[in-house]
């Protein structure tokens, strides 16, 4: 793994309290309402400088940024936010509710040295999705403007030993958290300072020579790295630049509070779609039968196909204008072989490949839509699907009033991350949603 370092983090409260209404979700995942909502509660929320310009999808007005940076400054100048005179690392505890259960996340909030993507000795950064380019100049655009990282990425390393989580758990278990918050999900966020250089180096070695793999933050980590390459390009930065670096929360795969969501797809845009004329352009491809009246049950109807599936791909597919549902079985066991020979079997069997490259390329692109591209909004849950199909606007992109079709995925599997990454290869975008998601303004990391 690259190395991993304490840095002069930025804070709320001097890093101490209850921060509850400062911290806001990542940027990628709030509107309009949303970030008004969270400035209700404090105008000085993070979100007020992390989302300058909505969607954050795209590049925003020069002046946007400009004032994100600005404001940045008066808060820090009126002690707002301070930061901290002596390094530190953050043990960072995530407890929360999932599918009816109580969970509990750990990881450590670090530096992290900046190398280019891929694999190296010692360990290397792995991404497993491709990216947008609208993002990445927005993100670009904020980092400048502040020169600061506003908000971590969310690394995974192997861990296989436990080493990693068990010195967490034995920070956190030793004294009450520095720093809490809890936002409107009741995702309870809980904050250790970690200044002792033994922990640290303690840390520091269970890491040693592992693999980062990118769960959440591509396009941030893209950031830092080309925010580096930009100040290179300018003159000689000295080897300890805080820019060299990129904030990141790392969580061990042993880590049982490691959950995995699904992000579903809603499609619109396609003139000549219909449910009929699109079930018939599936069916050489599936079996599909009638899914629940109630559409809120489809996830309930895929487990039960997949029970008799074979390790078959599953999918859950629903009309908006008629109001029904349809589970698709896939016929072929590796559907994609065809398609994606280059790909290895883990990238090909995944859902949101299959959807990419066999119902939106080779049904709904050519057949429905006369060769042009479809649009697509990537809700997190059926519920979210079906406010859009409703026509709201829901932060999950698309816009409103264009849905058409959704289609329903299970989690893509931990391992299959790990494959495809191992293996040099990138997913669709959007193809995991761990969860939760991490907070933003519980550290920030200053990199002028």
């Amino acid at each position: 793994m690259p190395a991993v370092h304490p840095f002069h983090a930025i804070q709320y409260h001097g890093g101490a309290g209850d921060v509850s209404r400062f911290i806001a979700p990542p940027y990628d995942v709030l509107d309009l309402a949303a970030k008004a909502r969270l400035l209700s509660h404090d105008p000085f929320n993070v979100v007020g400088i992390d989302l300058p310009h909505v969607p954050a999808r795209q590049l925003g007005p020069r002046e946007t940024y400009e004032a994100a940076g600005s404001r940045f400054e008066s808060m820090l100048a009126e002690g707002i936010l301070t930061k901290r005179s002596t390094p530190a690392m953050f043990a960072y505890r995530q407890r929360f509710t999932f599918s009816s259960a109580t969970h509990e996340r750990l990881g450590m909030a670090c530096a992290l040295d900046i190398a280019p993507f891929g694999p190296r000795d010692g360990g290397g950064i792995l991404p497993h999705e491709e990216t947008f380019s609208g993002p990445k100049e927005d993100r670009f655009a904020l980092m400048r403007a502040t020169r600061a990282q506003l908000s971590p990425i969310f690394g995974l390393h192997a861990d296989e030993q436990g080493t990693a989580v068990q010195l967490l758990r034995s920070i956190v278990s030793s004294r009450p958290a520095d720093l809490t918050a809890r936002m409107a999900d009741d995702v309870l966020h809980e904050v250790w300072t970690v200044e002792d250089p033994a922990a640290i180096t303690a840390y520091s070695n269970a890491l040693a020579g592992q693999d980062v793999f990118i769960a959440d933050g591509h396009h941030r980590y893209t950031t830092a790295l080309n925010y580096l390459r930009e100040l290179e390009a300018a003159g000689a930065l000295h080897q300890h630049h805080p820019a060299r670096r990129c904030m990141a929360v790392l969580v061990g795969m042993s880590d049982p509070g490691l959950v995995i969501g699904p992000t579903h797809r809603v499609l619109g845009g396609m003139e000549t779609y219909t449910i009929d004329r699109f079930l018939q352009a599936l069916a050489p491809f599936a079996q599909v039968a009638e899914g629940p009246t109630h559409l809120i049950e489809i996830e309930r109807a895929m487990t039960q196909a997949a029970a008799d599936a074979n390790g078959r791909n599953v999918l859950g597919l629903i009309d908006f204008r008629t109001h029904t549902s349809f589970v698709a079985t896939l016929r072929d066991p590796d559907p994609l072989a065809a398609d994606c020979p280059d790909k290895p079997r883990e990238w090909r069997t995944l859902d949101v490949a299959v959807i990419q490259h066999l119902i939106v390329r080779r049904i709904c692109e050519p057949t429905l839509n006369g060769g042009r591209p479809v649009t697509w909004a990537f809700p997190h849950s059926v519920d979210e699907a079906l406010d859009i199909g409703k026509g709201r606007e829901t932060g999950a992109g698309g816009g409103a009033g264009f849905a058409q079709l959704a289609v329903i995925v299970r989690p893509t599997p931990l391992e299959a991350v790990r494959a495809v990454s191992k293996a040099g290869q990138l997913m669709p975008q959007k193809s995991t949603f761990f969860y939760p998601k991490l907070a933003t303004g519980l550290f920030i990391n200053p990199v002028g």
